[in-house]
């Protein structure tokens, strides 16, 4: 197993002051491809990414998140969407309320990997109000908010990783 992503993932931890400096558009796409190569069922890439750099659109972010001052302050605000009617029209019911939600958070969490290999800092943020965040980014109906990732990079210092329970006490082997 390859110790690199294993320390990433040790390593990546959630920010939320983050400095001004911008964010160029090449690295901002190469993230997004990272999250263009998660899995998803059937590969139907069932997700949708609004890029949010207007610092005004972030503001009202924040406020549909319940004022989290980091939606705010982050230079960039990837609001990550599931599309549910591509996943129902191949799966039905179970691909649209579980498979594309699976589908689309896989997709979120190598946005974060890709972030945090390239020095970026990160903060997943799941409470919102999920119509308004679609009202703001104009998104059409069919899709469905998943999640908010700020990215920037840290005005914070760096935390010591959080505990985790082991994999003895989060596995049972089946033999």
């Amino acid at each position: 197993m390859q110790s690199e992503i294993i320390a990433c993932m040790r390593d990546c931890g959630t920010v939320r002051h983050f400095k001004k400096d911008t964010i160029t558009d090449e690295l901002i796409a190469k993230i997004i491809e990272a999250g263009c190569l998660a899995p998803s069922a059937g590969n139907l890439q069932p997700w949708f990414f609004y890029v949010v750099k207007n610092e005004k659109v972030r503001q009202r972010l924040a406020e549909a998140c319940h004022d989290q001052s980091q939606v705010a302050v982050a230079p960039v605000v990837i609001v990550v969407m599931a599309d549910p009617a591509k996943s129902n029209d191949r799966y039905g019911e179970r691909g649209a309320q579980l498979y594309c939600i699976q589908d689309t958070a896989a997709a979120a969490e190598n946005i974060l990997l890709a972030a945090e290999s390239a020095g970026l800092a990160t903060c997943w943020v799941g409470g919102f109000d999920e119509p308004k965040v679609q009202r703001l980014v104009e998104a059409p109906p069919r899709l469905r908010a998943i999640a908010i990732i700020c990215l920037g990079y840290s005005d914070e210092q760096v935390a010591l990783p959080k505990e985790r329970l082991s994999v003895a006490e989060v596995t049972k082997i089946i033999h």
